[in-house]
């Protein structure tokens, strides 16, 4: 699967979906995290969600009641490289880094386990090797 460059860009070009792109470097994740961990209303994160899977660059799947998106799989190169990048410029933002905190917090959390124990039936290959923050 090929992408355009327009629409990667226009992708990376929110600061949200930026935070959205982060976390599903690091693993899939479930609708209701991203509402805790951006702290934005249900409506905006599935917006931006949506848009990300218009222009090709996350799917989902759904689990019971749950959406869990990932990074589209296979990624295309032109995809990886941005992704490699964004992880990058990530390593020297402190809200980024405070999202992977908050995703971990709120993974322990037992309020959210139900989600968290039901694995995607797809497990995504590796991308990007991931920064500790």
């Amino acid at each position: 699967m090929s992408l355009e460059l327009t629409d990667i860009y226009k992708s990376f070009s929110d600061f949200s979906r930026l935070r959205i792109l982060h976390l599903l470097i690091q693993q899939p994740v479930c609708v209701c995290h991203f509402q805790e961990v951006i702290g934005l209303p249900q409506v905006n994160v599935s917006q931006h969600l949506a848009y990300l899977r218009k222009a090709g660059l996350v799917e989902f799947e759904r689990v019971q009641t749950w959406k869990i998106y990932r990074l589209v799989s296979p990624c295309p190169p032109e995809l990886e490289v941005n992704l490699r990048a964004l992880v990058e410029c990530a390593r020297f933002d402190p809200t980024f880094k405070q999202d992977l905190v908050r995703l971990r917090e709120i993974l322990k959390a037992s309020r959210f386990s139900a989600c968290v124990r039901i694995p995607p039936t797809r497990r995504p290959r590796r991308l990007i090797a991931t920064h500790a923050p």
